[in-house]
């Protein structure tokens, strides 16, 4: 294969010793190629799968994400543990949630943070005790808390004066105590796309911290809330623990302020922590990330002459993300003559155009964010030189780009299966049906079997939410 790289590659991208390989950090830990060059997960071929279920097709491997679950958690108690205290880890269902998911990181001695009422109704559905999970929401409805109040949620987070009376109110008329978490904006700023960071004053969530405290003393007011703590999110895609520092240290001070007037048991530092999408990317090691945060809460609580709160964590990506693939069928291909940017010559190079059966509706992160991925011919292996390709969506929008920039052999073509890593997180629960296109289905692997997690939708199921189309289901005019 060549090695030399392409005019129109981004800066970050090297051209791959061999386009066939599955870089590890990038690929769920089962991920391999069989001798036929076929890709499998979980023991399970891409073709099979795609003959199966059809594409595009989210397929997650199982073990990955449980392995991912136990780690974290492993790494987060017994780096507390060594400092004196403890931590909780809950899941964070928005990267993606299904009963099943639920039920695997449930399983592992994860909690379930969830952001509405519907992600409650799956956690439960998924068997999630209750008490293990978290609802966070910046415009929570009065009913989602009503029904997080009734079904016994562990923890509430208050985001803005509005909900307190709202859960206060919730609680009195259950006849229950509800325990609660204050959001905060610590004013760190993660080094992330502008979209993701959630920790810079002027944005919707959370309070500013000079406000915390008038927060908390309404809160304490009122019979029915219990006060656990301070949480605060910093951002998403987080490499390093330097943010988490920064964050922690303004955290805890204002949680010394608050404990001269009452208990603080807890302190949640959010999550965030990032994944491989590209070789380009390097993560920190959850356990590297789970030491460094835990010296940085011991050194503050000991200069502060505080207690050791128990520390919470909501990490969701970390854990899902690398678990996911998506495969897509290779439709159409074209060679687009571009113009070198900056090259006042005007020469030209070919970008390679090819087109999948799926796109923005299915991940819309690189339209939102950008985002880059990578991608492998998961049907067969080739020794072809390789080619810069850029794999475009089916959706009528220029900017349906599902990966700007990988190499894959030269001689990829219509009817190839593509396979995409690193989408199990935002992929799925960010999916649309833009241009009435169905969301496609989710299947687990694991153990060389596959089983459908959600199934996918068909045009009958677009059809059937049109008022205009005669439906013989009940209610249906």
């Amino acid at each position: 294969m060549t090695s030399v790289a392409h005019p129109l590659a981004p800066g970050w991208l090297s051209v791959p010793v061999d386009a066939n390989d599955l870089a590890p950090a990038v690929w769920p830990s089962s991920a391999s190629r069989d001798q036929r060059g076929v890709v499998s997960i979980g023991g399970v071929p891409a073709t099979d799968l795609a003959a199966q279920f059809g594409t595009p097709l989210y397929v997650v491997d199982e073990e990955h994400v449980r392995s991912r679950a136990r780690e974290t958690l492993a790494a987060f108690s017994s780096q507390f543990e060594r400092i004196g205290t403890r931590a909780k880890v809950y899941y964070a269902g928005k990267a993606f949630l299904s009963t099943a998911v639920a039920g695997w990181v449930s399983d592992e001695g994860l909690g379930v943070d969830v952001c509405s009422g519907g992600e409650l109704a799956v956690a439960l559905a998924g068997g999630v005790d209750a008490a293990r999970i978290g609802m966070h929401g910046n415009n929570k409805s009065v009913e989602e808390i009503e029904r997080a109040v009734a079904a016994g949620v562990g923890t509430i987070v208050i985001d803005s004066e509005i909900e307190i009376d709202r859960v206060a109110d919730a609680a009195s008329r259950s006849g229950k105590i509800q325990a609660v978490r204050l959001r905060v904006n610590s004013g760190v700023h993660a080094h992330t796309h502008d979209f993701l960071a959630t920790a810079h004053e002027d944005q919707k969530f959370g309070f500013p911290l000079e406000r915390a405290e008038a927060a908390v003393r309404t809160i304490r007011s009122h019979a029915s809330l219990m006060f656990l703590g301070l949480h605060c999110h910093i951002g998403s895609q987080i490499f390093g623990a330097d943010g988490f520092a920064e964050s922690a240290a303004r955290l805890l001070s204002l949680h010394a302020t608050l404990l001269e007037d009452g208990p603080v048991p807890e302190l949640n530092l959010g999550g965030g922590f990032g994944i491989a999408y590209t070789t380009a990317d390097d993560p920190t090691p959850i356990a590297e990330l789970a030491a460094s945060i835990a010296d940085i809460v011991a050194t503050e609580c000991a200069r502060l002459d505080i207690a050791l709160p128990v520390v919470a964590f909501e990490p969701g990506r970390s854990i899902v993300g690398g678990a996911g693939v998506t495969l897509y069928t290779v439709g159409t291909i074209k060679d687009v003559d571009v113009t070198l940017p900056g090259d006042e010559s005007g020469a030209t190079a070919l970008r390679r155009y090819v087109s999948v059966d799926g796109g923005m509706s299915d991940n819309a992160r690189p339209a939102l964010y950008g985002a880059d991925y990578s991608v492998r011919i998961a049907s067969r292996a080739s020794a072809a030189d390789t080619a810069l390709v850029r794999i475009a969506g089916k959706h009528c929008e220029s900017g349906d780009i599902v990966v700007y920039a990988d190499y894959l052999p030269g001689d990829v073509a219509p009817g190839d299966l593509l396979a995409v890593p690193a989408t199990g997180a935002y992929c799925w629960a960010l999916a649309s049906n833009y241009n009435i296109v169905g969301r496609p289905p989710v299947v687990a692997v694991a153990n060389g079997e596959a089983r459908l997690l959600i199934r996918g939708e068909t045009e009958h199921d677009l059809l059937a939410r049109d008022t205009g189309v005669a439906s013989d289901e009940p209610g249906a005019s």
